[in-house]
């Protein structure tokens, strides 16, 4: 390996986050492991980014700044990419960061366990921090992945965070992953929300072999700026990601069934057709809807219950719509 190949490739993906990048590639130009390069790769930023990107060029060599159009994050993981030269491929979003020891230790884990490279993805657990207005820390929570199987992997990937209290076992920014993986797959730039996840879905479908590595190693950050708190953009996203699962791998579909019922139940609550008619086309059976309370076995039950709950008030179906004055009669009529 030359000193114009590095060994590993930390690519910081950012759009407009000049005000907190530097702290982001900062970690990485901390680490103990010193064979690296930092890509930042700007999806069209509007902000002082590349000024930023400039400086800390400016401080270490080891750092490249690579600008391209807005295409959103799937697109700008691949862009990075196809940039890196390095045999070992971090991907860091801009405001969050990794532990200086991060990179040496999944590299000297592998090596003292005499585990293969080929297709590895090492993940370690992390910390999520939460942040106030002003990005200073609020609060920290440590989320321990563990060892899971590919299967256990697959399970809890097809499960929305929000339904479980369980770590997201592929976060990104805990992984280390051998080029090898990513020669043979992309990020699916159709979702720009969740492609992630399902991007660790198809790898692990396809026999990449994911290494825990027992360290909290990378720091995601929650703010108020984070797409993910606007739960109309998520529930598309989701559909969407369901959508896919069932075209690629339709074996999985049946392991979809919690978020789906999920997903189906609010449709039916709030009345879109165009949800109902989407996911009507995924679903499995049995489907449970009425906030988990009513089970339904087929197409036909699940069209006559839509039919009949659309002409009815809806909170004589659903406890979260009832005032004051229905909530004391349901609680006189459940006497």
């Amino acid at each position: 390996m030359t000193s114009t190949s590095p060994k590993v490739s930390i690519i910081v993906n950012c759009y407009n986050q000049g005000h907190c990048i530097k702290r982001s590639v900062d970690s990485v130009l901390k680490q103990t492991f010193t064979n690296l390069e930092c890509v930042i790769v700007d999806d069209g930023s509007t902000d002082d980014t590349a000024l930023i990107a400039e400086k800390l060029m400016a401080v270490d060599p080891r750092v490249r700044y690579c600008p391209k159009e807005n295409c959103g994050l799937p697109a700008a993981r691949n862009y990075g990419v196809q940039q890196a030269r390095g045999e070992w491929i971090q991907l860091l979003d801009g405001d969050d960061w990794i532990a200086p020891q991060k990179t040496e230790f999944q590299l000297n884990w592998l090596s003292q366990h005499q585990l293969s490279s080929h297709q590895a993805v090492l993940y370690s657990d992390y910390q999520r921090v939460y942040l106030n207005a002003d990005e200073s820390i609020d609060q920290r929570q440590d989320f321990e992945v563990g060892f899971l199987t590919s299967e256990q992997f697959i399970q809890r990937l097809l499960l929305p965070d929000f339904l479980t209290q369980t770590p997201h076992p592929a976060l990104q920014q805990a992984m280390l992953m051998h080029r090898s993986v990513l020669e043979r797959h992309s990020f699916p730039e159709h979702l720009k929300a969740l492609g992630d996840r399902f991007f660790a879905v198809d790898i692990l479908a396809q026999g990449a072999q994911f290494i825990y590595t027992p360290l909290i190693g990378a720091f995601y950050t929650k703010h108020r700026q984070n797409r993910t708190n606007n739960w109309s953009y998520m529930r598309d996203y989701y559909i969407r990601f369901y959508e896919t699962v069932r075209s690629r791998y339709p074996e999985h579909i049946a392991l979809c069934h919690d978020g789906l019922s999920f997903l189906m139940d609010e449709a039916i609550r709030e009345r879109n057709v165009d949800n109902f008619r989407r996911l009507r086309e995924i679903t499995t059976y049995p489907l449970h809807v009425l906030n988990g309370n009513l089970k339904i076995d087929s197409p036909w039950l699940l069209q006559l219950f839509c039919n009949i709950s659309q002409r009815l008030p809806k909170f004589l179906l659903y406890p979260q719509y009832r005032g004051p004055r229905s909530k004391k009669l349901f609680a006189l009529l459940s006497r």
